[in-house]
């Protein structure tokens, strides 16, 4: 029986952080998508990690229904801004933030606009918690420009760490060296 057929709603992150080396930060952060003090949300599951430690950077496949993904997401996040620091982190990969990229796409039965809703209101809850959190947004979040990822990278000197306090994020004051400057995305460009 296909997912759709059971009613499921589902919607995918891969969440990209820059941390691959302490193997058991990583593991703590996709623990935190799961859930609060050992209770595991039953419509959340972390379906791979996949770490480059040249990179320095993890991508955290995380799959849960639309209704728990922002929530799933917005913990494993906080965990990340709490456990990385920009200011000493290092890796090949130009990466701009402790959370780098949360792109977020649409599985079974979920619309274009309920991600954007749940992209808009993650990216609004980081600023919100997470002091000198900035986000820039691109693909379909991006309204109503719609810039590409590549072209946001050109434009925020992505593959030049650099100064970002001259930066003007979508959302958020100018990036905090300790957190970096954070993308979200709604789809794939």
């Amino acid at each position: 029986m296909s997912s759709s057929g059971l009613g499921l709603r589902l919607a995918a992150c891969l969440l990209n952080i820059s941390e691959a080396r302490r193997k058991h930060i990583v593991e703590k952060i996709a623990n935190a998508a799961l859930g609060k003090n050992g209770q595991k949300h039953p419509e959340v599951s972390v379906l791979n990690i996949f770490s480059d430690q040249d990179y320095n950077r993890s991508v955290i496949t995380i799959a849960a229904s639309i209704d728990a993904l922002g929530n799933s997401v917005l913990a494993a996040c906080l965990e990340a801004f709490q456990s990385i620091d920009m200011q000493v982190q290092e890796g090949i990969h130009p990466c701009l933030g402790a959370v780098d990229l949360i792109p977020i796409y649409p599985l079974t039965d979920v619309g274009v606009e309920e991600c954007g809703a749940v992209a808009r209101s993650l990216a609004e809850n980081l600023v919100l918690h997470v002091p000198g959190c900035s986000v820039f947004l691109f693909g379909e979040a991006d309204l109503p420009e719609k810039r590409t990822l590549v072209q946001r990278r050109k434009q925020l000197g992505w593959f030049t760490r650099r100064d970002f306090s001259a930066l003007e994020p979508d959302l958020g004051a100018a990036p905090a060296r300790r957190c970096g400057l954070t993308g979200r995305k709604l789809l794939p460009d």
